[in-house]
């Protein structure tokens, strides 16, 4: 899993250089439109609004634009409903790409994803083409200079945690998609600075591709998580060092 890490924290380090985008805050609204249109508006009752607030709270996104999120989640504003789609296609290199999108317009959106797709030599595929190949996991990266390997082996294992494991300079635990709220909760009352809190899909094994098309295959995904209605964006492509040393 040491590229999917290394891609956890390429997407960021990039959120902490937007954090004062209009997109970022866009992308959160479309979260907590989802997460209350499929549980409700009272993030006590409702652990993935929860955590959908949290998460804009984090990059201080205004109490107000929180408020009408949640509203058009419930239907109380104007707006119509947010989908919640999956698209899969094949990066250079032939590397498997998902992306988790959230839109109120898909016959908007598919038309860009399949742009995006072409631009970077890459094709958008039918729906189970890759999906095959990743699994839903709960994912931490902390820091391992600001936290003991052994303290957080032991929350972690004592709550849900499946597996910890240092890579590099973070380190990695990932866990069942329903343990990630008591893993997180756990993680916040021991004070344990997380870098990446988040359910995503994890590939079962990396691939490697010649350089040229790793380089390639690394702008698709840039591109793509920069797109509006993209979510998440998870790659089987093993990321190295030295592709992340060029960008």
């Amino acid at each position: 899993m040491a590229g999917h890490s290394k891609w956890a924290n390429i997407q960021h380090r990039k959120s902490r250089v937007d954090t004062q985008r209009a997109k970022v805050w866009s992308k959160l609204s479309k979260a907590i439109i989802v997460s209350a249109q499929m549980g409700g508006g009272d993030p006590d009752g409702n652990i993935r609004l929860r955590k959908a607030i949290d998460d804009a709270k984090a990059v201080s996104m205004p109490k107000d634009n929180i408020a009408r999120a949640i509203k058009r989640g419930t239907g109380e504003l104007g707006g119509g409903p947010v989908e919640e789609l999956l698209y899969e296609g094949y990066g250079p290199g032939g590397v498997a790409v998902l992306c988790e999108i959230m839109t109120d317009n898909r016959n908007r959106t598919a038309p860009e994803m399949r742009s995006l797709f072409s631009k970077y030599n890459g094709n958008l595929g039918s729906t189970g083409c890759v999906a095959y190949l990743f699994d839903r996991k709960g994912l931490f990266l902390f820091d391992a200079e600001k936290c003991d390997e052994e303290e957080l082996t032991m929350i972690a294992l004592e709550n849900g945690g499946e597996d910890v494991q240092p890579m590099d300079d973070k380190l990695q635990v990932t866990c069942e998609p329903d343990s990630f709220q008591a893993l997180l909760d756990a993680f916040k009352a021991a004070e344990l600075e997380m870098e990446v809190s988040e359910v995503t899909m994890i590939a079962q094994t990396q691939v490697d591709v010649e350089p040229g098309d790793a380089k390639q295959a690394l702008r698709l995904l840039e591109a793509l998580d920069d797109h509006d209605d993209v979510q998440n964006v998870s790659t089987n492509l093993n990321i190295t060092d030295e592709m992340m040393a060029d960008e």
